[in-house]
C-alpha cells in the first residue's frame, strides 16, 4: 500500500487527506517543526522535525519509497520526491511529475528573482471548494495508479 507523506505546516487539505486515508486504509504521515492536530488514529502520524531549514524536506525525501504519495507545496521537495520514483501532489489537485517539475523549479526561481528584484507579482488566488474538489480527484485517481504499481512490482 501506498503510504502518504504530507508536508504540514500550512497544508490546507489535511482534513481530506483524513477522510481518504480511512477510506482506504492507507498509513499518513505528517511533518513539520510544529504539532498538528491529528486524528487519534493508530494509521497517522505526526512527526515533529527540529525548526531548521529543509528539516521536514529531509526527512520526508529520506522516508519516500516509489510510489508513496508526497503532499507539498515546496518544489524543491516535490523534485527530490520525484526522483525517488514518488508521486507528488500540490494542495490545489496539480500532480507533479519528472516531465514538468524542470518547468516549475524554472517558474519558481524566475519568480523568486522578480520578487527580490522588487517587481510586484501577486501571489496565488484564495484557496476554494474547486481546488478541494480537484486535490481530492487527483488524490484518488494517484492511489489507485499507486496501488496497482505497488503489485506490479510486487510490493502491495
Amino acid at each position: 500500500m501506498p503510504h502518504i507523506y504530507v508536508d504540514a505546516d500550512d497544508c490546507p487539505v489535511k482534513d481530506e487527506i483524513f477522510r481518504v486515508r480511512k477510506r482506504y486504509g492507507l498509513r499518513v504521515t505528517l511533518v513539520a517543526n510544529r504539532w498538528k492536530p491529528t486524528p487519534d488514529d493508530e494509521r497517522v502520524a505526526m512527526v515533529v522535525v527540529p525548526d531548521q531549514l529543509d528539516a521536514a524536506d529531509d526527512w520526508i525525501v529520506e522516508h519516500v519509497a516509489a510510489d508513496d504519495i508526497v503532499i507539498c507545496q515546496d518544489i524543491p521537495l516535490a523534485a527530490r520526491c520525484i526522483a525517488k520514483e514518488a508521486r507528488v501532489i500540490n494542495s490545489r489537485g496539480r500532480l507533479l511529475t519528472d516531465d514538468d517539475i524542470g518547468s516549475a523549479l524554472a517558474t519558481r526561481d524566475l519568480m523568486k528573482s522578480l520578487r527580490e528584484s522588487g517587481t510586484m507579482t501577486g501571489g496565488p488566488k484564495p484557496f476554494g471548494d474547486r481546488d478541494r474538489s480537484t486535490f481530492l480527484q487527483i488524490l484518488d485517481r494517484e492511489i489507485h495508479a499507486a496501488r496497482k504499481s505497488l503489485r506490479r512490482r510486487g510490493r502491495s
